[in-house]
Parts: structure tokens; sequence; C-alpha cells
């Protein structure tokens, strides 16, 4: 009795407002030593002496009391002097007798859920025959599942102190692996945390009416979790909190239980109390009284419980360094605030919710507003939720904007329910943070702020009392086209309608109420009527090809039969709604060039076989082709013939039985073009013709040219026309630029369509001799009119010849060999003129243009232009048009304009690899020196040289991490730049003018091999001068050999060449030359080797968009001594040659040992700084460690989300700098 006295005793003097360290040391002392056997019955649990104080002190029975008065915490001397307390030993009862052991419960808990009630009824079993023996089958399970073999004896047990015990399992603790059972990924992780939160749940339910008072099991478990909590060993740190933070919610759920049943009790005694003196049941007044009495001494011991787990592992643990952990915590909080809102539904709580919105880690965030949004479904907890929303709800608006798209998904969900559970809601200043969000690329995103959005304006309709579902869904258009309009984001109505699609589709699918608001004569204003063809066109799109729009990529690729099902519904209704009425459309709206463009691109979503199986729809087939040939002869504009081109050519394909009607109707049309063309023919060849002459020749040229791309024009016979025609210009010097532009198109289609027929119908030889003529004299003439100062013919000119020079090489035919006759070679002169082109028009700076709309628009319109040019050329070098040596005009600008060309340059160099790698690496170092030699003669700069060391450094990336494949390349790319080094200079110059050249070379030195660079060093020495190695881009260059890193050494002082100090340190990653090197064969690398090319036929410059290529994953390569010397430099390379079009941040991996680069030789200052360096990082992570265990916060500032905003996708081909410039 005088034991279990000082035990009870002991626990109410615990300081509940004391640390984490002082709450361990108390439970240490006070409940993890005072126990003992004890034989026979045990006695009733006598009442606690402070229990009226502590219900005193927190009347709101508050899980987080106010501390108690010091005064009233001292300790008796016989309470507080002996924390050790020896057991009286009954029988030894071992822990093979209890029939279950600490590997069954762990075994059992690994497994799942499953027979968890029967593991916890073994348990107890064993536990009420021996409480220590039971007690320690529960510890070695929780030291178990922290992944140490250590094992607590029933000595430790008895004679150590729980901070003694942590100790040595710590010592005990295998650092073989940094993994332990919560840290190992995958299914096995998941089914391994359900399995030991439902043995904790299992545990508290079963203990409920029993062992969670007796003030002895969960009490020493509670110590013996917070002092693991304490633990510098992350996997003790983790699994104890885990368990802790699991077991509170199970009291927590407990105490509510408690709470329910004491108001119960109270209740039925208060009803006892006021019956009559007679009537009154004194006995059951009694037994109500007692169970009272009962009831609030268990919700004050599980308060008690609570409070010290509360304050001694979440308090600290929320803000450990660990992510995981601190997911955890606020994971439970959350479940703790929903279960007990009566005592954890407060701004103390609260708190650290608020607190983590600002976590540095995406997982905590996304738990802490899940746990909000738990909070917010509920509408009794708004009210108490009023001061955390004032207080944090910019916060979370400012998370709209999440780097973490998960996170920013939960975070528009938790904002609907704040609008729509809170009287206030949001404000409309505050709504427009979400609704630009319904243009992200990012699909989930975009569905959460469509399902925002939708809510919006429903709320707007219910306002305006309109019930009838019609009326509804025109009003839900009406105010959706008004979003539409004010957002100002017009040329991505695709997007919009994605977003909207799963909330809002069956008001997007009521294309009835779209048409009859089209065709009212009154109904909607000009702007109004595009915005709802345009929705009204996504949305056809959306529902016929059930894909997502480009740049939003789909979860699920592969779609479901009921998806299936529903697409094909979708499409028959299309088919069947628009057929009757999209005539009507294209007549009332045929002279405005935008909607025209929109209604044309409809009949592609059709089910075109319903024209051929239902017979009174063929009526409306020729009304089609009627408002077609009728709307070519009514517009110039490029879109609006371009759009019906294209559905020209769908309605003309063969699998289809009406296709005979198309190509009557659309060769009808091109006759009566062709004869307007020919009527002024003689007049324009004479110069006669006067300005409407040449307008009217020049728009039916044009019509013909844009209907060619769809339709073979070769009967018409107006290439020998169209070269006449040219040829008079160019000769008269009278450039008329639609004219020629529409003659150049013209004349190109035709030569494309009579190399498909004569690959098709096996022509003749003669036919063949005479296409190659009409192909050399149209390059002539092409090629005369790159000279020419219109860029629309020059850059037309340009398109059609890498067209044509492509369709007409050696690779195209390489399989008919009767067509052998058809390859055309261009010219040395016309390769001149092509390189001219593109350092002339392409690769030039375009800043100039002022930066208001209009002009953002013209820019990203340039670049799509300057990078459709660039690409034809490089299909030139890549296909074998042009030689390999060509590559040079591209090479060497891959890093000044990498923003804008990078992709295509990577691509080039990649491919250029796989057709002949030695000739590439010899082209890579010839683009090096022409730039070195160019500006040696433009004058010496220091800039320009620092650029060409950037370059160098990129180049050097595209080798790849296999530094075995890569070495004859590498050593022919260092031989040639040593000799280009070296070269005398002529009369009037410098001995060695291009030794600086070296400093550039050193760039590819980390890729080299270690006999290679000794094999290269020697050549170095033996080959030249001895004076001349001690010149200091020499020294430089032998150091950058003999070096293990790619940070080369500062050179001597008093040289001449550039110094390479002023060169960007700040992007040149360390390397660590391998130690060792398998001995290979020092043959000679100069000899050279080809393989043969099999690439994919391209598409066509001028007549194709650019489609984005994958490369081929290429199989890494088992990393061998001899690679080991990459380090980070490889992860980069690689990282930067991926199939990905956009760089990456490659993380910085860690460092070695300070106490290795010690003993490494130390020749020069950049030694000492690297060694400084790695010291300073030292001692800084150091110092941050120790401040964590000061029991600082660990949460660091959240980084801003302003760099990390989510770019708006585009319906336009460009790339994403200017995207980011044009949405920013």
């Amino acid at each position: 009795m005088e034991t279990g006295s000082s035990v009870i005793d002991s626990l109410e003097d615990l300081d509940l407002s004391s640390e984490s360290v002082s709450i361990c040391d108390a439970q240490t002392k006070a409940t993890k030593r005072s126990k003992q056997l004890v034989t026979g019955p045990q006695p009733p649990k006598r009442p606690r002496r402070n229990a009226a104080l502590r219900v005193t002190s927190s009347p709101s029975s508050s899980p987080i009391p106010s501390p108690p008065d010091p005064s009233q915490q001292q300790q008796s001397p016989s309470q507080g002097v002996s924390r050790k307390i020896s057991f009286r030993r009954m029988k030894s009862v071992t822990e093979e007798s209890l029939g279950i052991s600490a590997k069954d419960i762990y075994d059992a808990v690994c497994s799942g859920k499953s027979a968890m009630v029967t593991v916890v009824e073994e348990w107890l079993c064993s536990y009420k025959q021996s409480r220590e023996a039971g007690l320690l089958v529960l510890i070695n399970f929780i030291v178990q599942c922290c992944g140490c073999k250590g094992v607590v004896s029933r000595d430790m047990f008895e004679s150590m102190e729980n901070a003694d015990i942590i100790s040595k399992l710590t010592k005990e603790f295998n650092e073989d692996s940094v993994n332990y059972p919560l840290s190992i990924p995958g299914p096995q992780l998941k089914r391994f945390k359900a399995g030991l939160s439902e043995f904790v749940r299992v545990l508290v339910r079963s203990c409920r009416n029993s062992f969670v008072y007796d003030e002895f099991l969960f009490h020493t478990l509670l110590a013996l979790l917070t002092g693991l909590s304490d633990s510098q060993v992350r996997a003790f740190r983790h699994t104890s909190t885990f368990l802790a933070m699991k077991l509170m919610t199970g009291l927590v759920d407990l105490a509510v239980t408690v709470s329910g049943q004491l108001q119960t009790t109270q209740r039925q005694c208060d009803i006892e109390n006021s019956k009559g003196p007679q009537e009154r049941a004194s006995d059951r007044l009694q037994e109500l009284k007692a169970s009272i009495r009962e009831l609030q001494e268990n919700r004050e011991e599980l308060s008690f419980m609570i409070n010290a787990t509360f304050r001694g592992v979440f308090v600290h643990r929320y803000r450990d360094r660990l992510p995981d952990i601190r997911v955890t915590c606020i994971e439970e909080l959350g479940v703790w605030l929903r279960t007990d809102p009566e005592n954890f539904l407060n701004d103390g709580c609260l708190k650290y919710l608020g607190w983590t919105l600002h976590d540095k880690q995406s997982p905590v965030r996304l738990q802490c507003v899940r746990a909000l949004q738990g909070l917010y479904q509920e509408k009794e907890f708004i009210g108490r939720l009023e001061l955390f929303t004032s207080r944090f709800k910019e916060r979370i608006l400012s998370m709209v904007l999440d780097k973490d798209p998960d996170v920013a998904v939960e975070v528009v969900n938790l904002l609907l329910m704040i609008q729509l559970s809170t009287e206030d809601g949001l404000k409309e200043e505050e709504c427009g943070h979400m609704y630009p969000v319904v243009y992200t690329s990012h699909r989930g995103l975009a569905s959460a702020a469509g399902a925002f959005l939708y809510n919006k304006l429903k709320c707007v309709i219910t306002a305006n009392n309109q019930e009838d579902d019609n009326s509804s869904n025109a009003a839900f258009l009406q105010i959706l086209i008004s979003f539409y309009i004010q957002s100002e984001f017009h040329e991505h109505g695709a997007y919009l309608v994605d977003s909207l699609w799963t909330v809002a589709g069956s008001e997007l699918r009521d294309w009835d109420v779209m048409t009859a608001l089209l065709l009212q004569d009154s109904g909607l204003m000009y702007e109004e009527e595009g915005a709802l063809l345009e929705i009204m066109v996504c949305s056809i799109r959306q529902a016929a090809e059930a894909t997502p729009p480009v740049g939003r990529i789909q979860s699920k690729k592969i779609l479901s039969m009921k998806h299936k099902k529903i697409q094909e519904q979708d499409r028959t209704r299309i088919t069947t709604h628009f057929i009757p009425i999209l005539p009507q459309l294209l007549s009332k709206y045929s002279a405005d060039a935008e909607k025209v463009v929109l209604l044309l691109r409809v009949p592609l979503y059709y089910d075109l076989d319903m024209y051929s199986s239902t017979q009174w729809l063929e009526k409306h087939f020729d009304l089609l082709l009627s408002q077609i040939c009728s709307i070519v002869k009514k517009h110039t504009d490029a879109a609006v013939l371009q759009a019906c081109a294209r559905l020209a050519s769908t309605l003309c394909s063969d699998c289809y039985t009406f296709s005979s009607r198309a190509h009557l109707a659309f060769g009808q049309l091109l006759d009566g073009l062709t004869e307007c063309f020919n009527t002024y023919l003689s007049d324009l060849l004479e110069g006669t013709a006067d300005e409407d002459g040449v307008y009217n020749a020049a728009t039916a040229l044009k019509r013909i040219a844009a209907l060619s791309s769809a339709k073979d024009p070769t009967g018409w016979q107006l290439f020998d026309s169209c070269l006449e025609l040219l040829k008079s210009r160019i000769e008269s010097l009278d450039f008329d630029t639609e004219l020629m532009v529409a003659a150049l198109k013209c004349a190109a289609f035709h030569l494309m369509w009579a190399k498909v027929n004569a690959v098709n119908f096996k022509a003749a030889e003669a036919d063949l001799k005479r296409l190659k003529k009409e192909v050399r004299l149209f390059c002539r003439i092409c090629q005369t009119c790159l000279c020419l100062d219109q860029t629309k013919i020059r850059d037309q000119a340009f398109e059609v010849l890498c067209d044509l020079l492509l369709l007409y090489s050696a690779a195209s035919v390489r399989g008919e060999p009767v067509l052998q006759t058809l390859v055309h070679l261009p010219s040395d002169s016309l390769r001149a003129e092509l390189a001219s082109f593109l350092l002339d028009f392409v690769f030039t700076d375009s800043e100039n243009i002022e930066l208001d709309d209009e002009g953002l628009e013209n820019k990203v319109a340039l670049l799509q232009k300057k990078r459709n040019q660039l690409g034809g050329y490089c299909k030139l070098v890549i296909y074998g048009v042009l030689d390999l040596s060509a590559a040079t005009n591209v090479f060497k600008h891959y890093s000044k304009y990498f923003k804008d060309f990078g992709d295509i340059i990577k691509e080039t160099v990649s491919k250029s690899k796989l057709i002949n790698p030695i000739q590439s690496a010899k082209i890579v170092c010839l683009s090096l020196q022409q730039l070195f030699s160019e500006m040696l003669t433009e004058g010496h700069n220091q800039q320009d040289f620092t650029e060409m060391r950037e370059l160098a450094r990129r180049l050097a990336m595209s080798f790849g991490v296999d530094l075995h494949r890569a070495r004859e390349q590498l050593v022919v790319l260092h031989l040639d730049g040593i000799r280009f080094a070296f070269r005398v200079g002529q009369e009037g110059e410098e001995e060695h003018p291009n030794l600086a050249f070296l400093e550039i070379l050193s760039e590819f030195s980390f890729k080299l091999l270690p006999q290679d660079r000794a094999q290269l060093a020697d050549f170095v020495k033996s080959k030249y001068p001895h004076a001349a190695l001690s010149w200091p881009s020499v020294k430089l260059y032998q150091r950058s050999l003999e070096s293990r890193s790619s940070k080369y050494k500062e050179p001597e002082q008093g040289g001449e060449a550039v110094s390479f100090l002023d060169t960007p340190v700040a992007k040149r990653k360390k390397t660590t030359a391998p130690d060792s090197a398998s001995s290979t064969t020092r043959a000679s690398l100069l000899g050279t080797s080809s393989i043969q090319s099999h690439l994919h036929t391209p598409a066509l410059t001028s007549t194709a968009l650019r489609q984005t290529t994958k490369q081929p994953a290429a199989k890494k390569p088992t990393p061998t001594v001899s690679e080991s010397g990459s380090g980070l430099t490889e992860l980069e390379s690689e990282d930067e040659f991926s199939s990905e079009s956009h760089m990456r941040k490659v993380k910085p991996t860690k460092r070695g040992k300070a106490s290795s680069l010690q003993t490494a030789t130390q020749q020069d200052l950049d030694s000492h700084l690297t060694l400084l360096s790695l010291i300073e990082d030292d001692i800084s992570e150091r110092a941050e460690g120790d401040s964590s265990e000061r029991g600082e916060p660990e949460i660091e500032d959240y980084e801003s989300d302003k760099d990390n905003d989510y770019t708006l996708p585009s319906t336009r081909h460009t790339s994403a700098s200017i995207l980011d410039e044009l949405f920013d």
C-alpha cells in the first residue's frame, strides 16, 4: 500500500509546464521504477489526494491545464528520495511460459490488420499472469519496431532507469543500415503502419475498463515513449513518436467516451435527487454517486496522461527535423480536434496548424491542410474557427500557388469549404486568387479551381431564383461567357472547359442551348458570340476525344468501357445535332474570319459515316461542301484557308463513300481559281497588270496554294506558270510579297506531290529526269530569293528549300533504287546561303520589340518562326543533306541562345553523335575554334571568353556519363584543340596566338579517363618546346589533366593569357578522379568510325507543326572504378541531356569528409579554399544540429511562392520561356 501511494503521489507531482526533458525524467523517476509484484488480490485504488486541486486548476477539463501552484508541488522526502524500488519476487515467470513473444506481436503487426484482436487478447492474458513480464514483452516489441536488434532483459528492466536503457539500446543499434520499419518505402510501409495503428487502437480499447487506470501499464509506456522520442537516433524518435501519437489518439477517444458516460450518469443522479424522500431509492442514488466519483477519477487520469503526452512528445516533435515525424504529429492533431473539440478546438491547439502552414516540406503542409478540411466540413466548428480563419486566411490564399501541386489542390478544396460554410465566405478579391488557376497546366489543380468557380457561378444564378433547367443552363453559359471575357485569356478556352468538365459537364454538353443562343438575331453581343463559339467548340472536342488539351496530363491514359461508351454517345449526339445546324451557323458567320475558323473545326469531330448511313443527312453534306467553297472564295486570311484545307483533306479521304462528291466539289473550286489566275497571268508576265489584276491573281494563287496542301494540284499544271512568274518578278525587281509567296508555295507543293506520285505510280525515266530538272530550277530561284530584302519572301524560300532538299535527298530514296535519279544535292553556293541565312536572321536578338500586348504577340510569333527555320536546317544536317561540318553554325550558339533554341540544338548534338561520334567531336572542337578565331579578329574581350568557356562546359556535358564509350571522341577533340592552340602565328602576329584556347579545352578534361590524361600530358611535353610549358594557359591545361577535380587551380601571375579566375566558379561542379583504373592498351585513338543512321522520315518544315521527338532511353552503364571521378558533374551531364525539355536543378551530393582532404597535396590557393569551404560547411551543419538539440524550432522559413507560379498553358507551339514572360 505504501508503494502504491508513492506511485500515485509521484505521478501527481509532475510539473506539466516543464519541457520534454523534465517530463521524461519525472515519468522515468516516478512511474518506471515505482512498481512491484503483489501477491494476492490488488487493493482498491484509493483516490488521489490532489484530485480536487487539479479539477479546480482546470475547470474546463482541458488536456492542457494551467500549471499547478509550485507550493503544492513539493514532494515529501518519503515520496521523492528513492526512485529504484526493489521488486518482491513471487515466482519466475519467463517470456516463453506466457505463450506470446515480442516477435509474435511484431510479425502480426507486419502482416497488417488481420487477427489483431486475438494478438492483443493473448498479450493481455500474459500481462494478467505477470505485469512485469507482459510489459517487458511490449517494451521489446517497441524496440523491435524501431529496427533495433537490442533486447531489454529482466535485469535491465528492474535495475536501470529509462535513460540508461535507451542509452544502452542506442549503443546496440545496428548502424549498418539507415532503414527501419517506418522508413522502408513501398506497400510494406503502408501495411506496417496500418498494423501498428490497429494494434495500438485495439490495445487501448481492450484496456479501456481496466488496465488504463492501473497507473502502471500506460504510465510506464508513456514514460518510455517520451524518453525515446527525445533520442538522437532517428529510428527511436520516429517510431516512439508514432506510437505515442496513436496512443494519445486512443486515450482522447476514450476520454470523450468517459465524459459522455459521466454526463449521462450525472443526469440520472440529478433526476434521482429531484425525487421526494419517499420515492427516492437510496441504494440507487449511492451507486450513481459512486459511479460519478469513479468516472471523474477516470477522466482525471486520462486527462493527466493526455497532457503528459501532448506536452512531452507533441509540443517538441511537431517541429522535428524529420518531416515524417511532423506529418504524424499534425495528422493526429487533426484527429484530436475533431474527436474532442471541447478540449482541443481552441486557439492553443489551432496555432500549431497555423504555424505548420509555413513548413518547408510539402508533405507537412499537405497534412496540415487536410486536417483543416476535416474541421471546416463540420458546421458546428465554424464559430470556433473564426479567429483562426481571420488570422491565417492570407497564408491559405497564398498557398493556392504552392510549388507542390498536390498541396495547392487541397488548398483550393479547403477554400471552397470556407466559402460554403462560413457566413461571410471569401471576398471577391480573395476569390480572384483562384480564378486564373483554372488555366494552369496541372489538371488536378485546374479541376479543383474549376469546382470553386462552378460553385461561385451557381451561387450567382441561385440568387436570381432561376429554376427552369434550360433557363438555368442558359444563365450559366451567359455568366461563364462573362467570366471568360473578363479573364482575358481568350486563347485558352480548351483549358477552361477541361477544368469545368467534371462539375459542369451537363451544362457544357447542352449544345442545343448554345446553338439557340448563337442563332438568335438579338441575343448576344459580338464579343460574347465569339466567346460562346470557342467554349462550344472546345466542349465538342472534349466530348469527342475524351482527352485533356495539350499540356495537361491525363491520369488514366486508357479509357474504361464506361467512359468509352459515354464518348461514343457524345459523338453521336454531336453529329446528329450539328449536321443540320452547322450550315446555318456557317452562313450566318461566313464573313467573320475568327468565328469561321472555329466552326470549321466542328466536322472534324463528327462520326462521318453517318453521312452515308443516314439518307436524310446527305443533303446536309452538299450544303456543307457549298459553304466551304463559298468561304474559300470569300476569304484570303491564312487561318481560314488552312482550316478549309484541313477539312477538305478529311472529307476527301478514300475511307468514306462520299469522298468522290468531295473531290468533285473541290476540283471544281480549283478549276475556277486556276482560270482566274490564268486570266491575269499574261499581263503579269508582261508587266502590264494593274493593282486589281495583281491582287486578284495573288488571292487566287493564295487560295490554290492553301488547297494544294490537301489535294493534288499537279493536274492543273501550274508549276511552269509560277516559275515564269517568279523569274519575271525577280528580273524586274518588282517584288509583290503576296504574289511571290503564293507562287513559291504553289510551286513547292507541285514538286512535293510530284514526288509522291513518282513513288506511288512508278513514273518513267523521262518523267523522273524532267522532275529533277524542275527541282533544280526551282532551287536556284529560291536561292536567289534568299538574298532579297523582303522578309516574307526570304523566309518562305528558306522553308520550302529545307523541305524540298529533304524530300529529294539520298536518304529519302534509299530503299528505291529506281528513284536514285531524283536525288538532288545542294550546291556549295546554296550551302553557304543557307548558313548565312541562319546566322543573319535566326541567331539574332529580337529585344527591340516593344513589350506591350501586341509586341509580345509578335515576339512569340517571331520566335516560333525562328525555331521552325532552325529545325529545318538541323534536319538537313541530321539526315545527311548537309555535311556534319555545317553543324558548327548551330553548335557555337548553343550557350548564348540556350533559352530559345536549347532543346533543338541539344537534340542535334545528340543525333550527330549517333551518325559519326568521331566527326561529331571534331565538329564540337571546330565550333569552339571558329568562335576563338572570331574573338581574336574582332578584339580580345574577356566577356566573350567567359561565354566561350560556358559553351565548352555545356558541350562537354553532351558526352554523357559513360566515359569509356566517349573515350575516343574526347581524345580526338583534345588532340585537335592542342594542335590549334600551338599553331605558329603568321608574320606580324604573336608566336602562339591561340594558346589561351587551352583554357577552353580544359573544360573537357574532367571527362577523360586517367590513362588518357597522362597520355595527353606526355604528348604536350614531347611535341612542344619546353619554354612554352611555363606559360599560364599551358600550365592551367596541364593541371586540368593532372587534377582530380574540375575546379582548376590558379595560374601564376604575369601571363598574357586570359585568367581562368574570371570565369564563374559557382557553376563549376566538383568531381573526384578515380583512384585506380583498368589498364588499357595505349593504341592510337585517331581512327575514325561511322555509324549509319537509320532515322525516321522527318516532318516537313513548312507544312507541319514541329513535333517533340523522344530520345530512346539509353541504358545506364554500370559505374566502374575509372568512372568514379565523374561525381556530381556526371549527374549534371546525365540530367542536362535527358529526354526532358527543361533543365532540372541537380541536388548536390554530400561531400566527403574534410579529413580525407587533409592528406591530399595542397599545392596552391585553390586547394586551401576548397578545404576551408568543406570545414565551414561541416561547422555550419554541426551548429545547425546543435540548435536542433537545444529545442529551437526546426521548421524553416517557407520559400516564397512567387517564384513558383504556375505557368499558363498556351495553344501556341512556343517555348516555355516565352510563355513565362507572356503570362507573368
